[in-house]
């Protein structure tokens, strides 16, 4: 193993017990225990969007009523919009790159977000977060 993979894998111990954990790991947000997607390779893009019903560990139920999903896309928007303001600003002004340079990185920026799950999963962890269901 090389020394990045094994510095990624104490950190991610140290996090464990954490939202954070959970959020980075895509694992159930009350126990951190199981993976909340059917599969866990975000790259399977025909698969990218199937999620367990619930948790088989502590059986937190993962599928929300359909109200829930209106307040995750406005989080999402904001995520999305944040992160591209983020990556223009590194790209154009500190790093001096060209406008067509930052616009790509703000595409592999938004790609790389949505094939992580982050637009569903930060959501669902502040659900829990804030009203502990």
């Amino acid at each position: 193993m090389t020394n990045f993979v094994v510095q990624k894998k104490k950190a991610m111990k140290f996090l464990k017990g954490s939202k954070l954990y959970s959020i980075f790991t895509g694992t159930c947000p009350v126990c951190q225990e199981e993976s909340m997607y059917k599969d866990s390779n975000p790259y399977h893009l025909n698969k990218v969007f199937e999620m367990q019903e619930h948790c088989g560990h502590c059986g937190t139920k993962y599928k929300i009523e359909p109200s829930f999903f209106y307040g995750a896309m406005y989080v999402s928007y904001a995520l999305g919009v944040a992160f591209s303001v983020a990556a223009f600003i590194i790209s154009y002004v500190f790093i001096g790159s060209s406008l067509m340079t930052s616009f790509y990185v703000i595409i592999g920026t938004l790609i790389v977000l949505i094939a992580r799950h982050y637009h569903a999963l930060v959501p669902q962890y502040l659900d829990q977060f804030l009203f502990k269901l």
